[in-house]
């Protein structure tokens, strides 16, 4: 079944309002209810989960430590929707705050959405290179930490990854 563009946009338009919510509060919870229940999300650095149960440990998992926990927002760069196929294609900027010298960092992601119809999504994918994640992730950490503002789940990140 396919989607009018405007559905898929209207809907990821919501999904899009939740994530953000989701940061502003720290509950990650209810990520996974935005999916199908038999859901694949994949995300190239952690791998592929299917359904929403492996999603929700996922997410709530990575997006409550570092470097996840500490992002202020996920604007979107560009988006087109696939009518055919009900995809929605876009780029994800992940915003770090100040870690306390005015530096403004950020990497950005690719994300192709499936709609599955109801408001939900059947399917995600998040393309890009953890590497340039990690390595701007680690840079802010230690700048963070150079001017006091860097907690023991970000010192510990630095330790395993770049110390």
């Amino acid at each position: 079944m396919t989607f009018s563009a405007q559905e898929i946009q209207e809907a990821y338009a919501v999904f899009h309002g939740h994530v953000q919510g989701f940061q502003e509060s720290g509950d990650w919870d209810g990520f996974a209810d935005l999916f199908t229940e038999d859901a694949v999300y994949r995300e190239h650095a952690f791998g592929e989960f299917h359904g929403r149960d492996e999603i929700r440990a996922w997410s709530v998992r990575t997006m409550t430590s570092f470097p996840g926990r500490v992002m202020t927002g996920f604007p979107l760069a560009w988006s087109v929707v696939d009518e055919p196929t009900s995809r929605l294609i876009c780029e994800v900027r992940n915003l770090m705050p100040d870690p306390g010298d005015g530096t403004m960092l950020e990497e950005s992601n690719l994300t192709i959405m499936t709609y599955a119809g109801d408001g939900l999504f059947s399917r995600e994918e998040d393309v890009y290179n953890p590497m340039r994640f990690s390595k701007m992730s680690v840079r802010w950490g230690r700048i963070a930490a150079a001017h006091g503002n860097l907690d023991a789940d970000g010192q510990a990140y630095l330790e395993q990854f770049g110390g």
